[in-house]
């Protein structure tokens, strides 16, 4: 449509030119003293015309005369910026690769061309040259070439390069904290998070390296809460998330040095944190070390510990018959100690899961031993002699055996005391 448009135009300034001058007779008189000149109007018309053109194109040439050496100096910084994204990309495609004495090369030929432009035109110079040095930091890291290393970290966290490009300034502060990790300095580490701005801190990928400086730093608290606001942003999948915060939670529990201490880091973790049986039973297993340490010959603190350690294991009860065996019988261990503080209730409630499962040995056994405590001698010996054809744990065969040569020694039957007692000699 536009070439119509164009034709349209041409067709009538080429009627409007022919009416002009076609049929015109007219002359024009110009006059340069003492002399007089009489030209036809269409000369006139037609030398003004070309007049013009002739002009413009003079005015236009000397221009172009006149911009040559802007020319060849833009030219001349284009190829040098080109050159400069070409060393870079092999750079990053050597780094890639692994070839980090080449990355390393093209990186260090990057910035050589960079120091050799005075041109300050480029739209990402900065960025460019940032670039290079962190390639040039990451060939040396590979190369555990350190003083290298945080010579091009130091020119690339440069002031200006934070101004221009604030993500690569980002990008170098994460590459710094990775480096540090990796030196196991979670010192350095912690002060290079601290410097990445507070959007930033808050990113996934800078969250993954503060919980690895935080394990590396043995900060278990720290590492914990980081976990789970990973896992609450979904950076890993529900099961790893699970057996990461699982592990902390261990961890945690296992560095506590006294009975306060483990009370606060149960309290910190969440309530489905602690309804994982591992949890529990950890926490079980750490609150009975402790208290033959801090709680020795105090029977008010080990009463109550005791009420602490029954109130942890609550809730694997109502899973009994989810658990793996494995787990059962690391219930049944941690669970024993507290058959001489359980009262009515509970033993009301053991008995009735015995009942549901009556031939689980877990069950039995500690049945059988709640009614030892309790002096039910045949009840007891009953239910023990039951739970041993059943038990694989050894610690509980052993426990067992013991049991029942004491109840052999009540009913004063040494011949079956003595074949108890060798049987847990055996397993000892």
């Amino acid at each position: 449509m536009r070439s119509v448009f164009w034709l349209l135009g041409l067709a009538a300034l080429a009627v409007a030119l022919a009416l002009l001058v076609g049929n015109n007779r007219g002359t024009v008189t110009l006059f340069w003293p003492p002399w007089r000149f009489d030209v036809s109007f269409n000369f006139f018309l037609f030398a003004l015309i070309a007049g013009f053109v002739l002009v413009y194109v003079a005015l236009r040439a000397l221009a172009v005369v006149r911009e040559l050496p802007t020319q060849a100096r833009r030219w001349r910084s284009l190829q040098m910026e080109r050159a400069v994204v070409g060393w870079v990309l092999d750079a990053l495609a050597n780094q890639l690769a692994g070839r980090f004495v080449r990355a390393q090369g093209a990186a260090r030929n990057a910035l050589q061309h960079l120091q050799g432009s005075t041109s300050n035109d480029w739209p990402r110079r900065a960025q460019l040259e940032a670039l290079a040095h962190l390639l040039a930091a990451e060939s040396a890291h590979a190369l555990q070439n350190r003083a290298q290393r945080d010579e091009h970290l130091q020119a690339a966290l440069r002031p200006e390069v934070a101004k221009a490009s604030p993500e690569m300034a980002e990008g170098a502060l994460l590459r710094a904290v990775r480096w540090a990790v990796e030196d196991r300095d979670p010192e350095a580490a912690r002060s290079r998070l601290a410097e990445l701005p507070q959007g930033a801190a808050r990113r996934i990928q800078a969250l993954r390296l503060k919980l690895r400086v935080a394990r590396l730093g043995e900060a278990t608290d720290e590492a914990l809460e980081t976990a789970r606001l990973l896992a609450k942003h979904r950076a890993f999948s529900p099961e790893a998330a699970a057996s990461i915060v699982r592990g902390l939670a261990l961890d945690a529990l296992r560095d506590a040095h006294d009975l306060a201490q483990l009370q606060r880091v149960w309290d910190g973790l969440d309530e489905s944190e602690r309804g994982v049986p591992a949890v529990a039973l950890a926490a079980a297993d750490r609150a009975h070390a402790l208290m033959r340490l801090d709680a020795a010959g105090d029977e008010g603190l080990q009463a109550d510990t005791a009420a602490r350690v029954r109130a942890w294991l609550e809730p694997l009860w109502d899973q009994f018959g989810a658990l793996e065996a494995g787990q059962q019988a690391r219930l049944a261990r941690v669970f024993e100690p507290e058959l001489e503080h359980l009262d009515a209730a509970g033993l009301a409630r053991l008995e009735n899961l015995q009942r549901q499962w009556p031939q689980n040995p877990h069950l039995q056994y500690l049945a059988g031993q709640a009614c030892l405590h309790r002096q039910l001698w045949g009840k007891a010996a009953q239910l023990l002699g039951q739970a041993r054809h059943g038990l694989s744990d050894t610690t509980l065969q052993r426990r067992t055996w013991r049991a029942l040569a004491r109840l052999a020694e009540e009913r004063g039957d040494s011949a079956a005391a003595g074949e108890a007692w060798k049987q847990a000699a055996l397993l000892d």
